[in-house]
């Protein structure tokens, strides 16, 4: 790709590719993801593959709205109430999964990471794609996060179908909360809101 920014072109082209059953990298609020049809087998597998990750650690499910979410999974009324409150944002919330997500990307658990990242050129593609995509930091496992695609290993770069550049991202990993239980799994962006969040609403 040139240094421009990303086009509606380019933007669909990596949706093909994702429909296609390849994977992408793509930007966010807070590092570069890796993309690939979150409910084929086959291509979660893939992204395992190509970041050398462990099929026991699970992988998130991107969405371009709290909505197209709901299609996959099964909420309480609280758990919603917090996407709803901080979605689309650098917040990974975890609930529970429908059968339409597969075993594999969650490595057989009953709940799953979604993500609606407040980053626009992440929501076209996930809008284009038309499916949910996995959303997993684009790097090898174990390696640091990508926030640039300068710093993209060869590996990842020539196992990847499409690159959708879109500048330097701010690096900041975003927060994994299961509102349903009250727990932040990780904290990072917005961690402090979240968690007056889950006091308030206890």
């Amino acid at each position: 790709m040139s240094d421009d920014a990303p086009t509606n072109d380019d933007v669909h082209r990596a949706a093909a590719a994702i429909r296609d059953g390849d994977a992408v990298v793509y930007p966010t609020e807070t590092v570069y993801g890796m993309g690939a049809d979150a409910t084929s087998p086959e291509a979660v597998e893939r992204v395992f593959d190509i970041k050398g990750r462990d099929r026991d650690k699970p992988l998130s499910a991107g969405f371009p709205d709290v909505d197209s979410a709901l299609d996959y999974v099964e909420v309480t009324d609280r758990e919603e109430a917090f996407m709803r409150r901080f979605l689309p944002g650098p917040v990974t919330v975890v609930v529970e999964r429908r059968d339409s997500l597969p075993d594999v990307l969650v490595s057989s658990r009953e709940r799953v990471g979604v993500r609606v990242p407040d980053h626009e050129l992440a929501l076209e593609l996930f809008r284009a794609a038309e499916t949910p995509v996995t959303a997993t930091s684009a790097n090898l496992s174990g390696a640091g996060s990508i926030t640039n695609p300068s710093q993209l290993p060869d590996e990842i770069h020539d196992a990847v179908a499409f690159v959708l550049d879109g500048g330097t991202t701010p690096g900041t990993e975003s927060t994994v909360v299961d509102p349903g239980q009250g727990i932040i799994h990780r904290r990072g962006a917005m961690a402090d809101d979240i968690e007056a969040w889950l006091e308030d609403e206890s």
